[in-house]
């Protein structure tokens, strides 16, 4: 009779490796962008409660805008966090422009490139390389 060796082979060992690794080179840059969409959500979030904070320091301040969201901070506790959120797209703080009565929080978003936005006195707002911002002002999309 024919007996059989318990275990496998190396070639059976191969192809059970090389089958688990192409699965996980199809799932891998799928995970990325899942990544990416639950940044976007989390830096649009912070975006909206950074905003609050601006518009109600502006209310309770005649009118005036920080110069800096630290300024948010430290003069509205009730509102605005007690430790301001990082941007999730490279660690650093958002970033707070102003123009006149026109502000502008943005995120460097997911590119490759760190994105930025501006702000003018007459309250039109652009964003660079597609980075996520809130505003006071009147969005313009300048990369359609």
């Amino acid at each position: 009779m024919f007996s059989r060796r318990k275990g496998f082979t190396i070639l059976e060992l191969l192809i059970v490796i090389a089958v688990i690794g192409i699965l996980v080179g199809i799932a891998m840059p799928r995970f990325k962008g899942l990544q990416d969409e639950g940044n976007i959500a989390k830096a649009k979030g912070e975006l909206r409660m950074l905003q609050t904070a601006v518009i109600s320091y502006q209310m309770h301040n005649n009118n005036t805008l920080p110069a800096a969201l630290t300024q948010v901070q430290s003069t509205t506790p009730q509102i605005a966090p007690t430790v301001l959120p990082t941007d999730p797209f490279g660690g650093a703080a958002y970033g707070y422009v102003v123009a006149g009565d026109y502000f502008v929080i943005y995120s460097a978003g997911p590119g490759t490139t760190a994105g930025t936005a501006t702000v003018t006195s007459a309250g039109v707002a652009s964003d660079t390389q597609k980075c996520i911002y809130v505003t006071n002002g009147s969005p313009v999309d300048t990369n359609p």
